[in-house]
């Protein structure tokens, strides 16, 4: 099941952000794997958070096959992808503790905003999240229907 929606949460001074139930109850542990991979998001200050399962289908499908000898750009962005990624793990309290770094890079506030999209959440700072929901809201018909050019294409 997809994850939609959005909520507000904090990051405690731990570095701790829990997971809004209504995203834990889309989430199986035993399906989609027990830990989560916490993956920056540049430009924009986005922490992509995707299962391990979801994560690990998304990287294999991007490979075109192995090789000792890749090409250049898949070197550099695997570089820019696989080593920022971090892998989490839930506590009895289901928060995860974000990598300090990250947040730092990100210049992630306390308050930030976990939005659910489809196969993954996107964790963003909560000052100036009206402006762009209002934003996306306005964009979504020609967002839809680039999409639509381009499957259609």
């Amino acid at each position: 099941m997809p994850f939609t929606g959005h909520a507000e949460a904090i990051i405690d001074a731990k570095q701790r952000l829990a997971l809004p139930a209504k995203f834990r109850a889309r989430w199986n542990p035993a399906v989609d794997g027990p830990t989560w991979m916490a993956v920056p998001w540049f430009p924009g200050a986005t922490l992509r958070l995707y299962p391990q399962q979801t994560f690990d289908e998304l990287y294999r499908a991007g490979r075109q096959s192995p090789s000792l000898f890749p090409a250049e750009d898949e070197i550099a962005l695997d570089q820019a992808v696989l080593a920022l990624t971090e892998t989490l793990e839930l506590d009895a309290n289901h928060r995860v503790r974000l990598p300090a770094w990250q947040i730092e890079k990100l210049n992630l506030p306390r308050e930030v905003i976990v939005l659910g999209v489809g196969d993954r959440l996107e964790i963003h700072p909560r000052e100036g999240w009206n402006a762009r929901f209002d934003k996306m809201i306005e964009q979504m018909g020609s967002l839809a229907a680039q999409r639509r050019a381009r499957t259609d294409g």
